[in-house]
C-alpha cells in the first residue's frame, strides 16, 4: 500500500480502495511487533509459558508409554510445566510455570497495548487534520493458545480494557471503518507478500521452483477436463471433484514455505508429489473413462477435505 500509485495520503493508517472496487487495510508495523515478536513483543515475557519444554520429552519414557501412540516414540503431549524464565536461560535451567502470575502479566500487557494505541492515535491525528487514524492489528490465530498460551487470556484482558476507554478508542472491524463512510483514496497497491522482504522468494526460489510446472500442468488439465465434462456420471463426478480436491492440496502454500524454510523438507515434497500423483492418477482413469472406484473410495477417505467442492469452478 504504501508503494502503491497514487501514494497514500494517510500511509497504512486509512484503508484505500483498488480501481476494481476491493478496499485494502495495511498492517500496522508497530502493533505487529508489539505482540507477534518473541524477541521484543509480549509473548517472550520470562512469566508466560515456555512452548519447548513439554513432558512429551521432559518424563522418563516408561512413565509416558500409557500415553503414546502405539509406536511409542515421544511428542508433544501439550503439558508444560516450565516458563520461559528470560531469553538467555537454557531449556534445562527454566523455572516452574506459574499461572497466576502468568495471567496477572497478561492484564498488565493489554493495558499496555491499549494505552500505547491510544498515544500512537493521539500523534496520529495531529498529522491528518482530523482525520480518525485506523490502527490494523491482524494476527495468525494459531499465535493464541498455541505458540502464546496465555494469548487467549490477553485479548480477554484487552477488550475489557478497550470496554473501559471506549470513550477515547473503539475497537471494530474492517467492515465496520467501511460502513462509517468516510471518504477512501482510490489507489492501486503495489504487488507485495507478508513473507521476507515483502515479495514472493518465500514461495518461488532455487529450491521449491521444481514444484510449479507440475502445478501449472496440473491445473492446465483440471480446466480441460471441466469443460470437457458437463454431463459427467456419478462416478466420473466423484472422481472429478476428487482431483479438484488434489489440487487444492498441492497448491497449499505450506509445502513450498517450509521448503524454504529448510524445516520440514522431506515431508512438504512428499505430500506436494503425493497430491500431484494422485491428481494425475486419477485425471488419466477419468480421460480413459476407466475409473477404478475401489481406488476412488481409498483416495476419497484420505483426503476428504472440502465436501461440497464443485469440479465445475474451473471450468473455462
Amino acid at each position: 500500500l504504501l508503494y502503491g500509485e497514487p501514494r497514500p495520503r494517510f500511509g497504512v493508517h486509512a484503508p484505500v480502495r483498488c480501481p476494481n472496487g476491493v478496499a485494502v487495510f495495511a498492517r500496522d508495523v508497530e502493533t505487529s511487533q508489539q505482540v507477534w515478536s518473541a524477541e521484543v513483543g509480549y509473548p517472550g515475557n520470562a512469566l508466560y509459558r515456555e512452548f519447548y519444554r513439554d513432558i512429551g520429552w521432559d518424563l522418563p519414557l516408561d512413565y509416558l508409554k500409557p500415553h503414546l501412540h502405539k509406536d511409542e516414540t515421544r511428542r508433544h503431549l501439550g503439558l508444560k510445566y516450565h516458563r520461559i524464565s528470560g531469553r538467555d536461560v537454557p531449556g534445562d535451567k527454566k523455572q516452574p510455570y506459574i499461572p497466576t502470575l502468568a495471567r496477572a502479566k497478561t492484564a498488565e500487557d493489554a493495558a499496555d497495548f491499549v494505552g500505547k494505541r491510544i498515544k500512537q492515535a493521539y500523534k496520529l491525528r495531529e498529522t491528518f487534520a482530523g482525520h480518525p487514524p485506523l490502527v490494523v492489528a491482524p494476527y495468525d490465530a494459531e499465535l493464541y493458545g498455541h505458540w502464546w498460551f496465555e494469548g487467549p487470556q490477553f485479548l480477554d484482558y484487552l477488550f475489557r480494557e478497550l470496554h473501559y476507554k471506549r470513550d477515547i478508542i473503539r475497537a471494530l472491524t474492517p467492515g465496520d471503518f467501511l460502513d462509517s463512510n468516510l471518504p477512501i483514496q482510490i489507489q492501486q497497491p503495489s504487488a507485495s507478500s507478508w513473507g521476507e522482504n515483502g515479495y514472493y522468494k518465500v514461495w518461488l526460489n532455487e529450491g521449491n521452483s521444481w514444484m510449479y510446472p507440475y502445478s501449472h500442468d496440473a491445473e492446465r488439465k483440471m480446466t480441460a477436463l471441466g469443460d470437457r465434462f458437463a454431463n459427467p456420471t456419478e462416478i466420473e463426478r466423484r472422481a472429478l471433484n476428487q482431483i479438484a480436491r488434489e489440487l487444492l492440496l498441492a497448491q497449499s502454500s505450506d509445502w513450498a514455505f517450509q521448503i524454504y524454510q529448510g524445516t520440514t523438507v522431506e515431508y512438504s515434497s512428499r505430500r506436494f508429489q503425493s497430491h500431484i500423483h494422485r491428481f494425475n492418477l486419477l485425471a488419466a482413469q477419468i480421460e480413459d473413462k476407466n475409473i477404478d472406484e475401489k481406488m476412488l473410495v481409498e483416495i476419497e477417505s484420505r483426503d476428504n477435505i472440502f465436501a461440497e467442492i464443485d469440479y465445475r469452478i474451473y471450468r473455462s
